[in-house]
């Protein structure tokens, strides 16, 4: 792999070669859904991998056309890395010019036992402790780099392995941290055009930096899981209908309530009996 760009060049490319595929789109995420307020403290967290890095590269960007005034901080939270793993976080950081902070947990040795869906409870402990230490860096947002395809991915994966129609919102208020606030402003931006923008740059990050994986000989590669079912899932469909990404997408912003068997609303379950015969 040729030699990697460097910061200058990096941030260029975002302005210029990616400034439709993806600067756009990070700023079209922001003002659609309302993502960024006056005042706002935002505690960029970063995980070593693509998503997380390019996250922090435009809010960098952003910051440079302050339309108003708010703040970032740029979070890492080591849930127990490796040491090389540890230490390409930190090179990577230091390379794109990100200033991070650090924080430790010890979250992979508490799972690394746990026989069913460590995934999971990993990620709800790590977003746990991601809005603590961001209340102790004074935000009052956690900003997370999923993009598009998790979005569709997480709208059939809920509805093939859970049962339920749901995705991934935009924001959501912290339910046990009040006056917290979790932003994705990735929300818009495809993963095809992230590997793009990583690839051409020559970076190389973390896939994925749990215990579970360290071992592996090529970090970058995915391990197998529902998602990447649901990624070939969506791949075969697209072959015959190359709408089918942005249908999903859509989906949930046409809910048709008087076609829904059922529904919850703040936790109570409603159903179309409901008034049915008054209708």
């Amino acid at each position: 792999m040729r030699d990697k760009n460097s910061c200058e060049e990096i941030e260029q490319s975002i302005r210029k070669r990616f400034r439709k595929s993806i600067w756009r789109k990070f700023t079209k995420a922001l003002n659609q859904y309302d993502l960024i307020r006056k005042k706002d403290r935002i505690a960029v967290c970063i995980s070593g991998g693509k998503d997380s890095m390019l996250m922090a590269k435009l809010f960098q960007e952003l910051k440079l056309h302050n339309k108003f005034d708010f703040d970032v901080k740029f979070l890492v939270m080591d849930p127990g890395y490796s040491p090389a793993n540890r230490a390409a976080i930190e090179e990577n950081a230091a390379w794109l010019g990100v200033p991070v902070s650090i924080y430790e947990s010890d979250i992979f040795s508490a799972v690394y036992h746990i026989e069913k869906s460590p995934c999971y409870l990993c990620a709800r402990m790590r977003r746990g402790h991601l809005y603590h230490f961001a209340k102790e860096l004074g935000c009052n947002k956690i900003a997370l780099g999923h993009h598009y395809d998790d979005v569709i991915e997480t709208i059939l994966m809920g509805m093939l392995y859970g049962a339920q129609m749901q995705t991934m919102m935009p924001k959501l208020h912290s339910a046990n941290f009040p006056g917290m606030e979790l932003i994705r402003p990735m929300y818009l931006i495809r993963e095809e055009d992230i590997q793009a923008w990583r690839d051409y740059n020559g970076l190389r990050f973390l896939q994925c930096a749990c215990k579970f994986t360290e071992n592996c000989e090529d970090c970058s590669i995915e391990t197998s899981s529902k998602r990447l079912e649901v990624k070939e899932l969506i791949r075969q469909m697209k072959l015959t209908n190359p709408f089918v990404e942005g249908n999903i997408f859509k989906s949930v912003e046409n809910v048709n309530l008087d076609t829904v068997i059922a529904y919850k609303k703040d936790g109570v379950k409603h159903s179309f009996l409901e008034g049915y015969e008054e209708k």
